[in-house]
């Protein structure tokens, strides 16, 4: 039972919320670590990307991306859609401004998975977003990821080091470094960098409005 006495924070909703950017290289297990951030972390959700590559097995269409063909991206790019668009791979790949837009709104902080260049834009257009790169412990183990997925050929995973080595040299443009050797403490030095804005005075000064008000008073 809640202590009537007790003052009453302020609505999650007016709570400032935080746009995170989460970037790495391919094979340095940035999809799986976010969806266990995400998991784990209460008031926190992962914008859903457009992209114009194919559906892998397993995927469902808009949940892991809103899957669309090359002419709709483009349209959606003269139209201003997007927060942010790169070309990755050979495939495009997009933000919808609206949707990030509208779940900030809500009080609710929002995970981009982006490449460096869309990061940029991001933060260009967002000077408040947080971005944390993701490093492997080695590449050895990358390449050693890139491999045991099964996907790709030789030719392709060659491709894939060498657009990660350029990826990685773009790391000193974020604000947290963070490598994924043992999942679960990266997972929980993600969830700390979260819990570390969630406390900033910006953030706890509208949540703890009627205590700081009756401390003060």
């Amino acid at each position: 039972m809640q202590d009537a006495s007790r003052p009453k924070d302020t609505a999650a909703a007016t709570v400032p919320a935080t746009l995170y950017i989460i970037a790495a290289p391919s094979g340095a297990g940035k999809t799986s670590l976010v969806k266990a951030v995400v998991d784990a972390t209460p008031g926190i959700a992962v914008s859903v990307s457009h992209t114009t590559r194919p559906m892998r097995p397993g995927e469902q269409q808009d949940v892991h991306y809103h899957f669309v063909d090359q002419a709709t991206f483009q349209e959606m790019v003269a139209a201003g859609v997007f927060l942010e668009h790169a070309n990755v791979f050979g495939n495009c790949y997009g933000t919808s401004v609206a949707a990030v837009q509208n779940k900030l709104r809500q009080g609710i902080d929002v995970i981009l998975e982006i490449d460096w260049q869309g990061a940029s834009q991001v933060k260009s257009k967002i000077p408040g977003c947080i971005e944390i790169f993701i490093l492997p412990p080695s590449r050895a183990t990358l390449d050693q990821r890139l491999r045991a997925r099964g996907q790709d050929n030789e030719d392709v995973i060659a491709r894939r080091m060498r657009d990660a080595v350029n990826e990685m040299s773009h790391y000193a443009a974020f604000d947290y470094l963070v490598v994924n050797d043992d999942f679960d403490t990266a997972c929980r030095d993600v969830q700390t960098i979260i819990q570390a804005q969630r406390l900033s005075i910006k953030a706890q000064t509208v949540r703890l409005q009627a205590l700081l008000a009756q401390l003060l008073e």
